[in-house]
């Protein structure tokens, strides 16, 4: 017997784009020879298996034909070419009200849904109460479904999908849509699930979670796979792509760069960092201009260029600043923010007791942060400045403001911005 749970063998769906609705008809109704029509790959011979009790998460940009496949998967929508093998029961959590029927009440959906994947009414009855109190969503049960909030949508669905007892979970997106107490509640129930050896297919743009629940994650780009691979590494090549990096230049993308403290002009030349990093398009500046941060670039601990870290991984953060005018004793400065612009830490050269002195102008610094990133799950903004004192005040020759997210990966999340990495021991008193 296969260990196999879904197997997709180059799967292919091509929609046909037509510039005028005129041409469609004349088509349908065989009234034109000439192809009036433009193919459009959502999907361009995409291959990958998934195994029993195993979790695998597809990521990609928007538009990249993750949420075709899930349908393929599903028997939503038909595919092109290629074909899907499936092992084992499904249950499906797609678009907000997929399956559902607006119209009835949320029992009667309930009902529905159940009797749709193969349960009879006698099964649902006794798997009703379960799924009442995972959706929590009182009387509203009672109510036409069309009246619900998007909250209350996807808290009932998810409670069907999950409490009919599936053999493979799929989930698409859903669960950003509900409040942050049933999301910790949603995936409460995904370790559950992995724990008692159920298969997982998931799409998400919480890279955090595709990190911390994943075996396996697939990276699809304009409709084709790129890769699949672990967590980390496919967020990595994700990162890149979202930046517009070619992910087929591999040499270049995993490229380490040890760049001295003075750079010489071939070097300032052949190497920005900042360009295979996922920018900030409309990043806040100011400054008198009498320095200019050139570039900077996040060194995850094997020396490449990322946006992605895991939580106590040491990494290096460096700047290249270049001067325009004569500064005595310069000021580098990095500080990381949550994304409601709270500011969590921080450091500058000044407090770290580093002289540097006077530099003269023409001169291009480079200037080596060491650390690790004690920070919970999710993404953060990075701050960057040059400064100098000026008798009591500050000069602030070049500062940018929210330059870059970096999202940070973790398997334990605990209370509170970061993780104390505290150590427990209990004993029986006596012992």
């Amino acid at each position: 017997m296969s260990d196999i749970a879904i197997n997709v063998k180059n799967v292919s769906k091509v929609y046909r784009l037509y510039d005028n609705p005129k041409d469609r008809l004349k088509e349908s109704l065989g009234f034109s020879k000439k192809k009036r029509y433009k193919e459009h790959y959502a999907l361009n011979d995409v291959s990958f298996y998934v195994k029993k009790g195993e979790t695998v998460g597809i990521i990609g940009t928007n538009g990249s034909g993750k949420s075709t496949i899930l349908k393929i998967i599903t028997g939503v929508l038909n595919a092109t070419e290629g074909n899907v093998d499936i092992q084992g029961r499904i249950s499906a959590l797609l678009e907000l009200g997929a399956g559902f029927n607006t119209e009835y009440t949320g029992l009667e959906n309930v009902y529905l849904n159940g009797t749709m994947i193969g349960f009879s009414r006698e099964e649902i009855d006794r798997k009703l109460k379960d799924i009442l109190e995972f959706a929590d969503i009182g009387d509203f049960i009672n109510q036409p479904v069309k009246t619900y909030s998007s909250g209350m949508f996807v808290r009932l669905a998810f409670a069907v999908a999950i409490n009919i007892d599936p053999e493979i979970l799929i989930v698409d997106e859903a669960l950003s849509v509900g409040d942050v107490f049933f999301q910790a509640k949603c995936y409460k129930k995904f370790e559950d699930f992995k724990k008692m050896g159920k298969t997982i297919l998931f799409v998400s743009h919480d890279l955090g979670s595709v990190a911390k629940y994943c075996d396996r994650v697939v990276l699809l780009n304009k409709g084709e796979k790129i890769a699949e691979g672990e967590p980390k590494e496919i967020v990595d090549l994700y990162k890149k792509v979202m930046a517009g990096q070619s992910v087929y230049e591999k040499d270049s993308l995993t490229e380490n760069v040890q760049p001295e403290d003075i750079l010489s002009q071939k070097d300032l030349k052949d190497v920005v960092w900042k360009n295979r990093m996922l920018m900030n398009p409309s990043v806040e500046e100011y400054g008198n201009g009498s320095a200019t941060i050139e570039d900077f670039g996040l060194f995850d601990s094997k020396g490449n260029i990322t946006n992605t870290v895991r939580k106590f991984e040491e990494c290096v953060l460096k700047m290249k600043v270049h001067f325009n005018q004569e500064i005595l004793n310069p000021i580098f400065a990095f500080t990381i923010r949550d994304l409601k612009g709270t500011e969590l830490a921080g450091t500058n050269t000044h407090i770290e007791n580093q002289d540097i002195g006077l530099v003269s102008a023409g001169t291009t610094m480079v200037i080596t942060f060491r650390q690790s990133f004690p920070f919970q799950n999710g993404q953060y903004l990075l701050q960057l400045g040059c400064t100098s004192y000026n008798g009591d005040n500050i000069d602030v020759h070049h500062r940018l403001y929210d330059v870059c997210c970096i999202q940070v990966l973790s398997e334990k999340t605990t209370v509170g911005y970061v993780d104390l990495n505290v150590g427990v021991e209990i004993k029986k008193e006596g012992n």
